[in-house]
């Protein structure tokens, strides 16, 4: 029995390992190819084509809440039918999971059309634009047949495949932005630009959906299997709460471009695009930091006591802030030289709006130790209706902050609404529901951080401002002091912290792993390195 344990363990250290270092390096090569188109994009089009091309992901993107967290709810029911290999249940819960998404996609298309009247009101100025409404017939297009076949892709995920996912997609996306590339360098379409990328994507989705049913034959059988009433009473119990989740994801995410072509205008939005794509893909690297203690954490949550809970996390959120405020200080210095390098000076915004883009950031990436914690613990369903309420200040605060402070405002009123609602109420929610302890210590802890990430974002904003020539030369030093200047500081102030010894810890704990030591060490165990001396592994 003991063996057998240890072998499936150690199948499923492997496949986290391949499905995190995969997903990684297609990041990574996304990224680089993404960035090269969008530099192509705008050499050969206006800036309102991309105003157009942000305007309605937003818009989709909204659309898309009637997705309500379907796949999460969908994906946690699969677990634990495929750990017992019961071929049954998994059959009627992909039976439900298709007609939900057939559900979605057939909501998505109604809204999408009804949306047709009302897409002069939110472009405004589209004396540029020709075929507007035939552009976005075909984003909703791809919008409504991608939810027909990718459900499917999410059994090969819940089977710890998701290399295979990501191996896939990208795969498709670099053929789909490398024949991009080209169609704009020889012909300048974006009609044709547009079809490329729909075709990719539909490609995509049907071959993962194509893999999916030879991996698992059992998914092309004809059943009658249906899950039991109090098992869809609890997928719904979880649909209702990550929707309301969801909402405020969505709403904070997507709105803002259809905020900035209204208030502000396309080419605004357009302009915007560029900054995001940079700031996006530095946060989806950054995530990934959090996303790899997961399951990990949930563990933790379910085997350890709240002490060892509470110094993990404590580890965490260090780990967190030091990496979050470095890369917003990073961004700060080095977006404005790095985006009219790569797209020109008439793709800059104010220095000040940059300053908004890059706090939030930073505090978006401050609730990850805590949202980590929270979801991996399983307590999403008690804070159900904060993500509601964040969502309508945010829209209520970017609206009346747009309407007279345009650009700058729409993204005052995001982090406003941030401040006033999960800033406080995540850790609070945290440490009375998981914890049992007062917040505060955390606060002060929070608190003596912000500090010096102020006093440390001045000093290199004061160092860097002295930084003279050309923009390349601008870019490489200001590049070299980010690199080095941040860090020092922080070491001076962090480095007598029980955090910064064990995060050392943690650094050499990985690399005495990549050179042998027990393969049973676990993440949360290596995260809180200030206990995991005590702890040994049980099988």
């Amino acid at each position: 029995m003991g063996g057998k344990q240890d072998g499936r363990q150690k199948n499923r250290l492997e496949y986290s390992a391949i499905n995190a270092g995969v997903a990684m390096v297609a990041q990574a090569l996304i990224i680089v190819a993404g960035y090269i188109s969008r530099v192509v994009f705008t050499r050969t089009l206006s800036a309102s084509y991309a105003g157009v091309n942000g305007l309605f992901a937003g818009i989709l993107g909204v659309l898309s809440l009637s997705e309500l967290g379907i796949a999460s709810a969908m994906s946690y029911a699969l677990y634990r039918p495929i750990a017992e290999n019961d071929i049954p249940k998994i059959q009627a819960v992909m039976k439900l999971y298709k007609r939900l998404y057939i559900c979605v996609a057939a909501f998505v298309g109604t809204a999408g059309l009804g949306m047709l009247p009302f897409l002069g009101w939110l472009a405004g100025d589209l004396s540029a634009i020709g075929h507007l409404e035939l552009i976005y017939l075909l984003y909703l297009g791809n919008s409504v047949a991608s939810y027909l076949l990718m459900y499917r892709g999410a059994l090969i995920t819940a089977h710890q495949k998701a290399y295979i996912v990501s191996i896939y997609s990208t795969a498709f996306s670099l053929a789909q932005i490398i024949l991009q590339i080209i169609l704009l360098l020889t012909t300048r379409n974006y009609i044709a630009y547009l079809l490329v990328s729909i075709v990719g994507s539909l490609l995509c989705n049907f071959c993962i959906s194509r893999l999916a049913g030879r991996m698992y034959p059992y998914l092309g059988e004809k059943n009658d299997h249906e899950l039991p009433p109090e098992e869809k009473q609890e997928i719904r119990r979880n649909i209702w709460a990550l929707a309301m989740h969801r909402l405020g994801a969505v709403v904070i995410n997507n709105t803002d471009n259809m905020l900035l072509s209204r208030f502000a205008g396309l080419v605004s939005a357009g302009v915007y695009s560029n900054y995001y794509l940079v700031i996006n893909s530095v946060r989806q690297v950054l995530t990934r930091v959090f996303q790899g203690m997961a399951a990990s954490v949930g563990n933790l949550g379910a085997t350890e006591d709240r002490e060892a809970m509470e110094r993990v996390f404590y580890n965490a959120f260090f780990i967190g802030q030091w990496i979050y405020a470095l890369a917003a200080i990073c961004l700060y210095e080095l977006l404005q030289p790095f985006i009219e390098l790569s797209f020109g000076a008439h793709y800059l915004f104010d220095r000040s709006v940059v300053l908004i883009l890059c706090v939030l950031l930073f505090l978006q990436g401050m609730r990850n130790a805590v949202a980590t914690f929270w979801y991996a613990l399983g307590k999403f369903w008690l804070d159900r209706y904060k993500a509601l309420a964040e969502a309508v200040l945010n829209l209520v605060i970017s609206i009346f902050l747009g309407s007279r402070y345009g650009v700058a405002g729409i993204f005052m009123g995001t982090i406003l609404s941030m401040l006033l609602v999960p800033v406080w109420v995540d850790p609070y929610m945290f440490f009375h529901h998981c914890l049992n302890k007062s917040p505060v210590a955390f606060a002060k802890k929070y608190a003596g951080y912000l500090l010096v990430i102020g006093l440390t974002w001045w000093l290199v904003d004061v160092v860097c401002g002295q930084v003279t020539g050309s923009l390349v030369r601008v870019l490489l030093v200001r590049m070299a002091i980010c690199a080095v200047m941040p860090n020092v500081l922080f070491l001076a102030a962090h480095f007598r912290r029980k955090e910064f010894r064990n995060a050392v810890s943690l650094a050499m704990s990985l690399l005495k792993k990549r050179n042998g030591a027990p393969r049973h060490m676990r993440a949360a165990d290596v995260v809180g390195a200030d206990t995991h001396e005590n702890k040994q592994e049980k099988h």
